[in-house]
């Protein structure tokens, strides 16, 4: 038997089971093909690594004691998929020079584990005709074609304690809190972390927000003799008058307002409107870091263990996916570039509205 050559990347931001699940691709593939023949190598700090030809050989007993570990042995970084053409300076081709560290390797495959914009690139990569395997993590959960990315319910767990804590100084101090919680475009973050720490107000950027709806939604607690509130507010959260707005735009209008994050814009709003003292909280990168919980272990785990089996079957062009609860393969082409976002008729939401939680809607 030939030696099977495999390197493995980890890129994009961190977060929780990534060792996890390097130790399930390598551990696998040891058991696989037995130390004789396999040969990993492992991409220093991503997509990055991978252009400056920075390497190591990593050896099985890298793979013990790293299960509950978080953050990445590998190394992680930004490489943005929109300028990954771009010549750099000193003509530096990321494209060709990503395709050269491949084959100086001699590698029979490239395992990438990465959120959205990493996937692109992996795409990039396979329609260029490199052998790729790819699973998914970031917290977001907003990887299209799998039920669920690793990563997602460890920060869930962190971002439920940071409200769970909230409640009771807002409690104590009748003050209105609003906690950030990390989801730039989508809000499955916010919404799994709102409704399990109990918050009474839930911003996602799915749901573009009406201010009189929340103040409408504040005065009916004080009515009811709560003098306290709990916003669960997603960093990507939009006012209504900002739908049409772009990005850029959005940024410039929070800047005139002297607001740093669309956080701070609604704690403005509100104070005037329904004066109460509010409060910002936010986590920020808390959400991403620490320990796995036992969940994202055991996913990781599984992702690991069947990108190894694709890699024994050469079935290339793949990200690992779990669907319905059973870990299966979708080709790259059909999830790169695709967001999944949180439908306004989920029935996750319809349950947060029968309970009473407001969206702002």
């Amino acid at each position: 038997m030939s030696i099977k050559r495999v390197g493995i990347l980890t890129s994009g931001g961190d977060c929780q089971g990534l060792n996890a699940a390097i130790r399930g691709v390598c551990k696998s593939l040891y058991g696989i093909y037995g130390e004789e023949n396999i040969e990993i190598y492992g991409i220093v700090d991503g997509y990055r690594g991978l252009i400056n030809c920075e390497y190591r050989f990593l050896k099985r007993e890298e793979f013990s004691g790293i299960l509950n570990l978080g953050g990445t042995i590998l190394g992680t970084s930004r490489e943005p998929f929109k300028r990954i053409r771009d010549i750099e300076k000193n003509n530096i081709d990321k494209l060709s020079f990503m395709k050269e560290t491949y084959k100086k390797l001699k590698l029979d495959c490239l395992v990438i584990l990465g959120g959205n914009g990493t996937h692109k690139t992996a795409n990039l990569l396979s329609s260029e005709g490199l052998n790729v395997v790819t699973l998914p993590k970031t917290i977001d959960n907003d990887l299209f074609g799998t039920d669920v990315t690793f990563g997602f319910h460890s920060a869930v767990g962190i971002a439920s304690q940071v409200i769970d804590c909230i409640h009771t100084t807002a409690t104590s101090h009748g003050r209105i809190f609003i906690v950030e919680i990390m989801g730039n475009k989508v809000g499955w973050l916010t919404l799994y972390s709102g409704i399990a720490s109990g918050a009474d107000i839930i911003l996602i950027p799915e749901i573009p927000y009406n201010l009189n709806s929340i103040i409408r939604s504040l005065e009916n607690r004080s009515k009811q003799g709560k003098n306290f509130s709990i916003i669960a507010m997603a960093e990507g959260s939009i006012p209504v008058e900002y739908k049409n707005l772009s990005k850029s735009e959005r940024k410039d209008k929070l800047k005139k307002n002297n607001c740093s994050t669309i956080s701070y814009k609604l704690a403005n709003d509100l104070e005037k409107a329904v004066g109460q003292e509010i409060r910002v909280t936010v986590p920020g990168h808390f959400q991403r870091g620490g320990d796995p919980c036992p969940y994202d272990r055991i996913l990781a785990t599984r992702f690991g263990s069947f990108a190894a089996r694709l890699i024994s079957e050469s079935r290339y062009g793949n990200m690992v996916s779990l669907q319905n609860d059973k870990v299966v393969a979708i080709p790259l082409e059909d999830v790169a570039g695709k967001l999944k976002t949180v439908p306004e008729d989920s029935q996750i939401i319809l349950s947060a509205r029968r309970i009473g939680t407001t969206f702002g809607d």
